[in-house]
């Protein structure tokens, strides 16, 4: 019984961790590895590793810095896998990609946060373009194929849903800054 205390207890403080740790690990990840899904893909690897490796983490060390040197190993070795991808970045810039993303995490959570916001305000019409643009990566042609438009209408919403957006995380970290909320 008291090893699955102990087992839930690590679970519950990795999950907090991860929690926080979490945005920056994937813009970390972002901004090396192009194509949606295998960034997607690639945060959930390091997530299991993080996980799995979660006894070695040292406590009294941060552990955002911790997980991104998880996922610096990580994203190196998904360029080696695929080496028809040239490496873009050397392992000296994405240590330094590593090390500005973890110091401006709290920054990017309230950003995060402002932008998903501003996202769920959205119509539903906007979102499902964004998701279609976004997730599901298609292009102009092929979202004006899926809602009955034209390639020109669907660019055009998509710049202004895009331009909607930002004013409106513009608008909310600007009310945050003067100590409005939510």
């Amino acid at each position: 019984m008291n090893q699955n205390f102990d087992e839930n207890v690590r679970r519950q403080k990795f999950t907090q961790c991860w929690l926080t740790a979490e945005p920056s690990v994937s813009a970390y990840v972002f901004a090396t590895i192009s194509g949606f899904h295998d960034a997607e893909d690639l945060v959930q690897q390091i997530a299991q590793e993080a996980a799995r490796r979660f006894e070695q983490y040292d406590s009294n060390r941060p552990f955002l810095g911790w997980v991104l040197w998880i996922a610096r190993s990580r994203v190196i070795d998904s360029y080696r896998r695929r080496k028809r991808d040239h490496l873009v970045f050397s392992d000296d810039l994405l240590e330094l990609l590593g090390q500005a993303i973890a110091e401006r995490a709290p920054e990017r959570s309230h950003r995060r946060e402002a932008l998903e916001h501003c996202l769920e305000g959205l119509p539903e019409q906007s979102r499902r373009l964004l998701n279609l643009r976004y997730v599901e990566e298609l292009s102009s042609v092929h979202i004006a194929e899926s809602v009955g438009s034209t390639t020109g209408s669907v660019r055009v919403l998509l710049t202004r849903i895009r331009n909607a957006v930002a004013d409106c995380v513009r608008r909310r970290l600007a009310m945050e800054d003067h100590g409005g909320s939510h």
